[in-house]
């Protein structure tokens, strides 16, 4: 077991110091681990150079298979020293850039004072990945991007992009005019993005419900409204081929009472 979990932080981590750290081991005790369970299997998992870390073709193979494996026998070991019913270990879910802040008030709050037992992991990123092979209890993501294989609870109301400018912008722009805008900034996060938009750099699309307050204060104003139409919000997902740990059950049920989806 404690082989595999090095393997998973090296992997996950692409760093034998940094598997090191969050295990708590030594970078030497990691890599002996790993060199062991090489040895033992007799393939290559990792291919290491003084600047990086990454995983071989069967090293990649591997850890696919042994993550959903080792995350069950995690979940069968909390669910019997503590009793199906209390929530504890870790709770580790995979969401977009930006929806943490959506999640903290009330759900993650909320669930933090029911349940003190669990660890909450919520590990933001734009990129769409396997949860049940990194080993996620569950994901979030708008409606359209969820697997169609995995169970989705509605978590918000529908979404909209609006296209957003300060004021001052548009009052700069004191013609109608038809043309094809060049993009002379290119963000990819929706916090830098806002504020490229508040500090007057031009014209943003950003979903609605991260802007809120600006729009409510007329920091930001929409245009283009009509051509704005709303889509699937965002759902939280796991997968049905699985044992669901109370952790997740408990946030599950959380979800369904606060009825976050029917919320303004």
């Amino acid at each position: 077991m404690t082989e595999l979990e090095v393997v998973l932080a090296v992997a996950r981590r692409s760093s034998f110091r940094g598997a090191a750290l969050e295990l708590g081991m030594s970078t030497t005790a990691v890599s002996s681990a790993v060199a062991g369970l090489e040895a033992r299997l007799k393939v290559r998992l990792f291919n290491r150079s003084t600047r990086s870390v990454a995983l071989t073709d069967a090293g990649r193979r591997y850890v696919e298979r042994i993550t959903p494996a080792l995350a069950e026998i995690k979940s069968a070991g909390d669910e019997a020293s503590t009793g199906p019913g209390t929530p504890s270990g870790t709770l580790r879910i995979n969401a977009p850039q930006g929806a943490a802040l959506l999640l903290l008030e009330p759900l993650v709050r909320q669930y933090a004072q029911r349940y003190p037992e669990v660890r909450i992991d919520i590990v933001s990123e734009s990129r769409m990945i396997d949860i049940v092979a990194e080993g996620f209890d569950a994901g979030i993501r708008l409606a359209e991007s969820v697997p169609q294989d995995m169970i989705a609870v509605p978590l918000s109301r529908d979404f909209r992009m609006l296209v957003v400018a300060t004021p001052e912008y548009l009052e700069r722009n004191g013609q109608k005019l038809q043309m094809d805008l060049p993009v002379r900034i290119a963000l990819n996060e929706l916090p830098a993005i806002k504020q490229a938009v508040l500090l007057g750099l031009g014209i943003g699309f950003i979903t609605e419900w991260f802007i809120t307050d600006e729009l409510k204060s007329g920091a930001l104003k929409p245009v283009l409204v009509p051509w704005c139409p709303s889509f699937g919000g965002l759902r939280l997902y796991y997968s049905g081929h699985r044992f669901v740990p109370a952790r997740l059950r408990a946030l599950i049920d959380l979800v369904h009472e606060l009825r976050l989806a029917r919320r303004s």
